[in-house]
């Protein structure tokens, strides 16, 4: 670990006015080695690093630990600068599972516009990860600690990646009563299963809306239950006054019923809430919060309506009860700092002042809005258009993917001869959105099944016909058994290499999708860590039988593991995959300048 953090050091230039290092250690309690502004010379920095001591103890207190950070290093007293509009950078080093919760100290983070990256090794829980770092990309994991050498560049482009200088969010038109402008929807699980929990719900939503300021022109409010079909309970039109809308919420009556469809509800929410005709402001450039109440996991799949939502800028905070499933949430809020979960109905309380913060937090970032939808009063900041740029708001505007290698990997057994025609009109619909050409995007398709085998490497064809007359012609290879940790070391050791067409040393993109209809019989953990430690980007489709956690576990993050019923449902998944390769090609290419 110090000679990563050594390294890294080395790669920065570090200065009075430049780039300043502090170093915190942390078991049980944080203890800061120095502070941003005790050393001014890179060499300093250097040899106070090299004589660290391990601190040793127990447990881990990661949440503390972050919160120590903030309160006693990104201060102006300890030599920050995040005052003046430097970039405040936070590298968290970590080889096991907090003892305590890391959420609020997460969110209170990046309330402070603080960015953290997030490096976990050996036994560390990279959802924990990817809660406390700035974006799900920027928690990155390697199996031991020996490999952390594998990820500096990765890490080094990132960092060079946050915006320097950036301004300090304000207005172009300064008004106080336009920013407290925002549209709030409360979206209710009144399934069965939250009978009992209704009233805590409740009671729930009547205390985040006291801390709103409802008006005509300032906050509006909207109640919808669902449970297998959604109900408006009223509108963000339907209330000018606090007083009335909290009259609303303690009237409400559990709606009952089963299943529990989340993906209609959020598609019902979008189709007909967040519209000019119910009350929504979002043409105005208003933000537009979801704050969704669930108790358990979805009947449907949520992912489509998830990037419609997205698409037209609604951001979605997520608490979770009892039975609900925290990948799910993750996968629905937007980002995974925004779900929050209570293991009883009773306490939900505890988690109230984070939700009302995470709604106050959302009012900075309501920029990610597409620009034409942004009015004269929004917040300009480059911080923001960083945000912009991270975000997954482009999918509506993709035609064509550019300048990436992509690799396709099939689960070609048995039970997949079926589903071979979905499988072909998939590949084809995809490729007709790639930019073939030997400059361009290269692509190469693998099956498996117990054993990989080669349909064609990504520098056979490069021309879209011949690719298209290929894969219209694919057959399944057939095999019993599923090991796809097999076939993802293959296509590390065979495929993303130079002399396979791979262009990873010039800095191309690399992309490798994953489509499986069932579990893997062998271990898939450590070889698709492999891979991401390489620069590779896992994007993983899961049918069928597949198992939702190992596709989640594959992928490059868990929002990026989608999950369908059936083989003909393929299509479904294409945009967002698309989607998914232009939000990465920055960040999957090494060397990147600032």
């Amino acid at each position: 670990m110090l000679g990563f953090v050594q390294r890294v050091v080395e790669n920065l230039n570090v200065g009075e006015n430049k780039d300043r290092v502090s170093v915190v250690q942390y078991s049980r309690n944080p203890e800061a080695h120095f502070l941003l502004n005790t050393y001014p010379e890179k060499q300093s920095v250097l040899s106070s690093i090299r004589s660290l001591k391990h601190k040793g103890g127990r447990p881990l207190n990661t949440g503390a630990a972050l919160q120590y950070v903030k309160d006693n290093v990104f201060t102006s007293s300890s030599g920050s600068r995040g005052q003046e509009g430097v970039p405040q950078i936070l590298i968290l080093l970590s080889g096991g599972r907090s003892q305590d919760d890391v959420g609020g100290a997460a969110v209170a983070l990046k309330q402070d516009r603080i960015v953290p990256f997030c490096i976990g090794t050996r036994n560390a829980d990279i959802l924990e990860l990817q809660i406390i770092a700035r974006f799900p990309s920027y928690a990155l994991s390697v199996p031991w600690f020996d490999d952390l050498e594998s990820i500096e560049q990765q890490l080094l482009s990132l960092v060079k990646r946050v915006p320097r200088q950036p301004r300090v969010y304000q207005r172009t038109v300064v008004d106080k009563t336009e920013s407290k402008q925002r549209d709030v929807v409360f979206l209710l699980d009144g399934s069965d299963e939250t009978l009992n929990g209704f009233e805590a719900m409740r009671d729930f939503v009547q205390r985040v809306v006291e801390k709103l300021t409802v008006e005509e022109n300032k906050d509006r409010v909207s109640v919808v239950q669902y449970s297998r079909e959604p109900e408006a309970q009223f509108y963000l039109n339907t209330y000018t006054t606090k007083e009335d809308v909290v009259e609303a919420v303690r009237g409400l009556r559990h709606k009952g019923g089963r299943p529990l469809n989340t993906g209609a509800a959020l598609q019902y929410a979008r189709d007909n809430v967040f519209v000019a005709s119910s009350g929504s402001r979002r043409q105005e450039g208003i933000p537009q919060i979801l704050v969704l109440l669930s108790g358990g996991r979805s009947n449907d799949d949520v992912r489509n309506a998830v990037t419609n939502l997205k698409e037209i800028g609604v951001m979605a905070i997520v608490v979770g009860m009892r039975n609900a499933d925290i990948l799910e949430l993750q996968t629905i809020s937007y980002e995974p700092s925004y779900a929050f979960s209570a293991t009883r109905y009773n306490d939900l309380p505890n988690i109230q002042q984070q939700v009302v913060s995470a709604v106050e937090r959302v009012e900075m970032t309501a920029t990610n809005l597409p620009t034409t939808l942004i009015g004269k009063t929004t917040i300009i900041s480059y911080a923001v258009v960083g945000q912009f740029n991270n975000s997954t708001l482009l999918t509506s505007d993709i035609q064509m993917v550019d300048g990436v290698d992509v690799v396709f990997l099939l689960d070609g057994s048995d039970k997949m001869r079926e589903s071979v025609q979905s499988i072909r009109d998939f590949l084809g619909q995809f490729v007709e959105h790639l930019e073939i050409g030997p400059d361009k995007t290269h692509v190469a398709v693998i099956q498996y099944s117990d054993k990989p085998t080669t349909n064609f490497l990504l520098n056979t064809y490069s021309s879209k016909s011949d690719i298209m007359a290929q894969v219209r012609n694919i057959n399944i290879e057939g095999g019993r058994s599923l090991n796809t940790g097999e076939a993802l070391d293959f296509v590390k050791n065979n495929i993303f290499t130079a002399s396979s067409g791979s262009r990873l040393q010039e800095g191309i993109p690399q992309i490798l999708i994953l489509l499986s209809g069932e579990k893997s019989q062998d271990d898939v953990l450590v070889p698709s860590e492999s891979l991401k430690a390489a620069g590779i980007v896992l994007l993983t489709v899961g049918v069928k039988d597949a198992d939702r956690a190992e596709m989640q576990n594959i992928a490059y993050s868990p929002n990026q593991a989608y999950i369908l019923r059936e083989f003909s449902d393929l299509s479904l998944v294409r945009q967002q995959l698309l989607s998914a390769i232009v939000s990465h090609k920055d960040a999957a290419r090494p060397g990147l300048g600032e």
